[in-house]
């Protein structure tokens, strides 16, 4: 029996459905055949086959692109990069060929400055200064890449690359040393420190100065000590019409971005030492002063200083000084300047070369005006050293005879440098004494007859100028009287330094002067202040004269007899003119003088010039007014 018989079905089936394996048997082969045996997982047809070589090729074509993408722009940023060192290599080699003068003569622009404000002065002589103005660097044209002339495409783009690496820097910060200022005889006129400040960068900029962009800037200078110096360059500078002058840096750190913040820019650095230039500005012209140049000479201090009005006034505790002056401005008037209140010491020439300090001022804080500056002054005057009469007296006198007087000023803060000026003389001359007579005057023969002897009162009125609220006590006076027959209409003449020394007679001797009385010593003093006008404080003065020679002239004999004669003979007597000049012992509220042993005491005004008349009868005197 065949095995389709034995399972009861036919030997084959025909149909769509998969073959299917006879059941194994006793007589199935262990081993079988790979082509018999079915497997476990059903076995890949054709089409899967290329499916799967299909995505394999895509993967591969895939990494190729990415591969090639990859390489691509791996060369072009290399390719970029190596451009970009190249141009800033080329802008680096350009700019490292540039010098400081370049950058200072062709780049730094700068307008004003417009306004300096001095906002503090140590004491060490430094000051504090801001100093505001516009300012910008040309970037542009030190690398050359400001728009010019057509020069090539390629060109063209170098320059707009480097137009926009300045644009996207913007600024730098300058951070310099102690800079030395000299002139241009190589003297040290000052030092200047400053803190870093930032510089705004700028290519290719407008022809107008709307590109600059304000800065303000704080310097601390030092001035120096040597005023020789000082004075030199001020010469030279006016002979010059031009102050010139030679500044020295000796390290300068140039960084790139602003000071207070960090970044990539600050890597680019650049460093100089050794940086030197000379910077000149000519001398504009001053109203009311001569062209500076050469063989002009440079005027006085004098001529730049007008006193409008000058004051004292007594208090308890000290004498106050108050004067308004101007100034001539020689600042161009773009410039505004602010100064704080500054002190100054004023005084008068002394013994064997020396000085007198005499006021203590200072000036209200003021700012440049033009063409003046108007200048308030305060103070007070200091506490005179022992016997200062002579510098005193003689600066009185020359105010008196309407001469300049020689002062000196000097800045507690500056006192290296003294200015040598004058202190104007007043506009009309002042008459301290008025109404100088004798009460009671007598005249009598000495007792061995070769003489006379003259009594009476001395009276006269001190008026002092316009500003002047001294409060005085006249405690003595030391006159010195020549008699005329008549009124005297001259003015007094001042007395010579060797005249003031010996006291001798002015030679010639005056018309119609006949006598002298001069006492041997002091003669004692009262005062009472009377009521001021338009004048300033006025007191009436009188002391008492006892027996004093009444020397006759020499040689004025007949005149002297022709006057006795009209005083005998005249039916009012005779009129006597009196002209000289007297010594003055004043104690000066709220002016304390000391003596070598710290004792309180007055000062003596010596020499002030008087005029004045009386009329003498055969037993009286009676009061005249003066001419």
């Amino acid at each position: 029996m065949t095995l389709a018989e034995n399972n009861g079905s036919p030997a084959c089936m025909k149909g769509k459905g998969k073959a299917r394996h006879s059941e194994p048997s006793e007589q199935t082969p262990l081993l079988l055949h790979h082509d018999d045996v079915a497997p476990s997982q059903p076995r890949a047809t054709d089409d899967e086959d290329a499916d799967l070589e299909s995505s394999s090729d895509a993967r591969q074509r895939l990494w190729s692109k990415l591969t090639f993408v990859f390489l691509a722009s791996l060369s072009f940023c290399i390719i970029i990069f190596l451009l970009l060192a190249l141009l800033a290599y080329s802008y680096a080699a350009r700019l490292s060929d540039v010098s400081p003068e370049d950058i200072l003569e062709n780049a730094l622009v700068i307008q004003g400055p417009y306004r300096v404000s001095v906002l503090n002065v140590t004491a060490d002589g430094g000051a504090w200064i801001r100093v505001q103005a516009r300012i910008g660097i040309d970037a542009g044209s030190i690398l050359g890449v400001n728009t010019d002339d057509d020069e090539g495409t390629f060109y063209d783009m170098w320059k707009s690359f480097g137009r926009w690496g300045v644009k996207f820097l913007d600024r730098v910060t300058v951070d310099v040393s102690t800079a030395q200022i000299f002139s241009q005889r190589q003297a040290l006129l000052a030092t200047v420190d400053c803190p870093p400040f930032e510089l705004p960068l700028t290519a290719n900029p407008p022809y107008d100065d709307s590109w600059l962009s304000p800065m303000s800037l704080t310097l601390f200078a030092i001035p120096t000590r040597n005023a020789s110096d000082i004075n030199q360059f001020v010469q030279d500078s006016w002979h010059s019409a031009a102050a010139s002058i030679h500044a020295f840096i000796p390290n300068v750190v140039v960084s790139g971005g602003s000071t207070n913040k960090g970044g990539w820019r600050q890597m680019l650095r650049l460093q100089r030492s050794g940086v030197q230039t000379t910077l000149s500005m000519k001398l504009p012209p001053i109203p009311g002063l001569p062209t500076p140049g050469e063989g002009v000479p440079l005027p006085p201090v004098s001529q730049l200083i007008t006193l409008q009005s000058f004051g004292l006034e007594s208090e308890d505790e000290d004498v106050t000084v108050h004067a308004l002056a101007t100034v001539i401005n020689p600042v161009p008037s773009i410039m505004n300047l602010t100064v704080p209140s500054l002190p100054f010491i004023i005084s008068l020439p002394g013994e064997n070369h020396s000085s007198v300090p005499v006021v203590s001022v200072h000036t209200d804080p003021f700012t440049l005006t033009h063409p003046n500056i108007t200048l308030a002054i305060s103070g007070s005057v200091l506490p005179l050293p022992p016997h200062p009469s002579a510098s005193i007296s003689a600066f009185i006198s020359k105010y008196l005879s309407l001469e300049p007087s020689p002062i000196s000023v000097v800045c507690p803060l500056f006192t290296f440098f003294e200015v040598d000026t004058e202190f104007p003389a007043p506009i009309s001359k002042p008459q301290i004494l008025r109404n100088v007579t004798i009460h009671d005057m007598k005249i009598k023969p000495t007792s061995i007859g070769s003489g006379f002897l003259a009594s009476g009162t001395v009276f006269a009125r001190i008026v002092l100028p316009k500003g002047m609220d001294l409060t005085l006590d006249v405690t003595r006076v030391f006159p010195d009287v020549l008699v005329f027959d008549g009124e005297v209409h001259e003015l007094p003449p001042l007395l010579s330094p060797q005249q003031k020394l010996a006291k001798e007679l002015p030679d010639p001797l005056p018309e119609r002067a006949f006598g002298r009385i001069r006492p041997e010593d002091w003669l004692e003093a009262t005062s009472i202040q009377v009521d001021a006008e338009e004048e300033g404080s006025i007191f009436a003065v009188t002391a008492d004269m006892v027996d004093v020679p009444l020397e006759v002239l020499p040689g004025r004999q007949k005149h002297f007899s022709n006057f006795i004669s009209k005083v005998i003979f005249g039916a009012h007597g005779a009129l006597a003119g009196l002209q000289g000049a007297t010594d003055v012992g004043v104690h000066i509220l709220g002016l304390p003088f000391r003596d070598h042993e710290d004792a309180t005491t007055g000062m003596d005004l010596l020499d002030l010039p008087f005029q004045g008349s009386v009329r003498i009868a055969m037993k009286d005197l009676l009061v005249q007014r003066l001419a």
